[in-house]
């Protein structure tokens, strides 16, 4: 009988990737720990975001960073889609990144990523496929938005959702747009729909 190993353990998650609905992801960092509180680290998340939504033909339709974990709301614009493909676009550049930028600035940090594990020593993200859950009406995605948007104030970091940056309160609810494009139009003209039966 063979020794368990972690990844054995790991929570996998089943993928639907199915034409007009929309996706409310979820993934976190290593063991939970807040990576995610360097504004280089978050840019270029950010950045990676952005890259994987032009690539996959995503639209975004709302995000929020967390210290240790980020939500997103993500619309395929095309039939034929792999949420796996483009979470795998948006995460791996932003762990290859940041291990190195924590091993040269923040060593306590990097430290903290170390898995003892001889196939993949460090981890920037945690092990697993984190959370899909297909949004399929708009008052769904709605109450995701909200959801996603007051996580900050839940969590006592701020007052006011406006306050957080890595969010895209601003652009629901001001004129000013935050870090990341949030592609609005696509919501009103193209958003989920109910299954057919």
């Amino acid at each position: 009988m063979q020794n368990p190993t972690i990844d054995e353990h790991r929570k996998h998650c089943k993928r639907y990737n199915h034409p007009c609905h929309a996706h409310a992801l979820t993934f976190t960092c290593y063991q939970g720990h807040p990576f995610l509180v360097h504004d280089p680290v978050c840019q270029k998340l950010a950045e990676s975001i952005s890259k994987a939504c032009t690539r996959h033909n995503f639209s975004l339709w709302a995000y929020v960073f967390m210290p240790e974990h980020v939500h997103l709301l993500v619309w395929p614009r095309v039939t034929g889609y792999s949420i796996s493909a483009f979470l795998q676009s948006v995460k791996q550049p932003v762990a290859r990144w940041a291990l190195a930028f924590n091993k040269e600035h923040y060593p306590k940090q990097f430290e903290q990523m170390t898995t003892g594990q001889c196939s993949q020593p460090y981890r920037f993200w945690q092990a697993g496929g984190g959370y899909d859950r297909n949004i399929v009406d708009l008052d769904t995605a709605w109450k995701e938005i909200n959801y996603m948007h007051r996580n900050p104030v839940r969590r006592k970091l701020v007052e006011h959702p406006a306050a957080w940056f890595y969010s895209s309160f601003k652009d629901w609810n001001t004129d000013t747009q935050g870090p990341i494009e949030v592609d609005r139009k696509t919501f009103y003209v193209g958003h989920p729909r109910p299954s057919k039966a």
